[in-house]
């Protein structure tokens, strides 16, 4: 199963809008997008912690509601979508990797797992492990993924796949040839394949979070 990065992304599709969710779907691919909760606790689709490389803005999401972040986002003509917009256009056929960026209280972690319940191929993953454990708190059965990056060790990231709850893990490519992690039994998705290339060499054996190539 190959993922795509962030929706697809070109001239007429930016990053993490709905328009780029819909458009790989219709290519018959689910999506990895990132999550932020706004000031009025409103789950968006946005990678950054503020606005300021997409919009220029220097403001915190967490310190905006939803209305003053869409205000501006559309004025920009890249609206950024609700998850619970991103939850109804998937149609529940489509995998959602939903990375969460900032660490989130268990009250907004209930609130996550309440608002995707009837969304049974979301599966959460964070690079910040202390959302995901607290999610498998809160609920043991929750499809959870750990995220990688160097210079993480290969010792830590075969200590922390073997927790049985854990459903895959989320790795940088800097970690597709070794034997070690290949190894590992969990399942394993790398990320960000960026050409053709990268995508043809590695696609048959790996499961990949990719870019519009």
């Amino acid at each position: 199963m190959h993922l795509i990065h962030r929706g697809i992304v070109n001239k007429l599709h930016k990053e993490n809008l709905l328009k780029s969710f819909n458009k790989s779907f219709k290519k018959g691919y689910g999506v990895e997008t990132d999550i932020h909760i706004t000031k009025d606790h409103e789950f968006i689709c946005f990678h950054d912690f503020t606005l300021n490389r997409i919009f220029r803005k220097k403001e915190s999401v967490r310190n905006m509601k939803y209305s003053q972040i869409k205000k501006i986002s559309t004025q920009y003509k890249k609206p950024i979508p609700l998850l619970k917009d991103l939850l109804k256009a998937s149609k529940k056929k489509f995998p959602l990797f939903i990375e969460i960026k900032p660490i989130f209280s268990k009250k907004i972690l209930k609130k996550l797992l309440k608002e995707t319940s009837k969304f049974s191929k979301c599966v959460f993953i964070s690079f910040k492990h202390e959302n995901i454990y607290n999610l498998l708190k809160i609920k043991d059965n929750t499809k959870v993924g750990l995220s990688f990056s160097p210079p993480t060790s290969i010792k830590t990231i075969i200590k922390k796949s073997n927790n049985k709850k854990i459903d895959c893990i989320i790795l940088d490519k800097f970690f597709i040839k070794n034997k070690n992690v290949q190894d590992l039994k969990i399942k394993k998705f790398y990320y960000t394949i960026k050409t053709k290339s990268e995508f043809n060499r590695y696609s048959k054996n790996n499961s990949l979070i990719f870019e519009n190539l």
